[in-house]
């Protein structure tokens, strides 16, 4: 499967301005970004009810309040009960919304080992985390529901009882990088450079273990990020490699034959040869500038560690040399860590340098997944598979 690419006609594979627009984050000496900078803002500060542990997380379980019945001497069905449980409080909701919650990081992981992503793993109640729930319900054949019920809760349980998160110990060869220092904010610039790699240990981490990186600071504060021998709380997932598949060894099973894209509820979905489906991805898909194509198509192959060629045909806002140039590989290239290229010139399915942000930007008429999730997808497309653009 696996083929050389120039990339040169990757035409719409850009991530939207504001995520091609940046600099690295300005760091610490310990890894940790400074309040002036990051690409997802300062370290998260958990000021939820209940602390933020490893225990509390693994230990955190779906209950919903018992008062119902006896409070309205009538008896609600248990459906009601649970989809009132699962509300959030609306008093608790802007805390809510700013610090990770226990139970909140355990459906994820739990919704992640499950090939439903929530995205990137924070322990929040985003659109991404109830568009996974959504999914996860309806291939399960649950009653329809965003949000956790004790339906929801015990499929999720169901088969898969491991903690939800885990301890990890930083190597020398994380602490060593190499890494980026600086990511600048122009693409000509990026083309300077010799490998788009993270900027630090804190990124790379939060990235391998599908997390975001504010969690991975609220999981273990004032721990150095960047120092071998540091043991860290960490998402309990497959980690994301970063080796270079053989071409022989792919696709790997189970095998993705048709692959459906949904402009609408911004999602991607993968399906095996009976219908089945495998992989549920949150994805930003185009833009009123640049839409993503429609109808049917194809995938013709896979590149692992791209190399990235803009076109000044491209015209993207924001890049006004009339050259072409290319961007070196690495999880901070434009098209991220994989590109999966279809039939229809210059469109792909990509990763992205900023996982946190996909399905709340636009693209440049691609279809951006998180590194982890495009690299999921890669390992499993078959060639030829079908792809569907969904437009209601």
């Amino acid at each position: 499967m696996q083929r050389p690419w120039t990339m040169a006609a990757i035409a719409l594979a850009v991530l939207s301005l504001p995520a091609v627009a940046k600099d690295a984050p300005r760091k610490d000496a310990a890894g940790e970004a400074r309040p002036d900078g990051g690409r997802s803002g300062s370290p998260a500060k958990p000021d939820t009810a209940g602390p933020l542990t490893a225990e509390a997380i693994n230990g955190a379980t779906f209950a919903p309040p018992a008062t119902d019945r006896a409070e309205d001497g009538k008896g609600k069905d248990k459906d009601k009960r649970a989809e009132k449980a699962s509300r959030p409080d609306p008093k608790a909701k802007e805390a809510g919304d700013k610090a990770p919650d226990p139970l909140t990081v355990k459906a994820q992981v739990l919704l992640d080992r499950a090939r439903f992503s929530p995205g990137a793993i924070d322990g929040l109640q985003g659109d991404n985390y109830h568009r996974a729930i959504a999914a996860f319900a309806a291939a399960r054949n649950l009653p329809a529901t965003d949000r956790l019920t004790p339906e929801v809760w015990e499929a999720l349980q169901s088969g898969d009882r491991e903690p939800a998160v885990r301890d990890y110990t930083v190597t020398e060869a994380d602490a060593e990088g190499p890494y980026t220092t600086r990511i600048p904010r122009k693409m000509e610039e990026q083309a300077d450079l010799d490998a788009l790699g993270y900027t630090n240990a804190r990124e790379m981490l939060a990235e391998r273990f599908h997390m975001s990186r504010d969690l991975l600071t609220a999981l273990n504060p004032g721990k150095p990020l960047d120092k071998a021998g540091t043991v860290l709380t960490v998402a309990a997932v497959q980690p994301m490699a970063d080796d270079k598949p053989k071409g022989k060894d792919l696709p790997q099973d189970p095998k993705v034959e048709r692959i459906t894209v949904d402009k609408t509820n911004r999602d991607l979905r993968a399906f095996g040869a009976d219908g089945k489906l495998l992989a549920y991805y949150p994805a930003s898909i185009g833009s009123d500038e640049k839409p993503a194509p429609s109808g049917e198509t194809t995938v013709k192959g896979v590149a692992f560690n791209p190399t990235y060629t803009y076109n000044p045909k491209y015209g993207f806002k924001g890049v006004k040399t009339k050259r072409k140039f290319s961007i070196k590989a690495g999880p901070n290239n434009p098209v991220g860590v994989v590109w999966i290229d279809l039939a229809i010139p210059s469109y792909g399915i990509h990763g992205t340098p900023e996982p946190e942000r996909v399905s709340k930007t636009e693209s440049h008429g691609c279809i951006r997944l998180t590194n982890w999730s495009a690299r999921d997808l890669a390992l499993h497309v078959a060639r030829g598979a079908k792809v569907d653009f969904k437009d209601e």
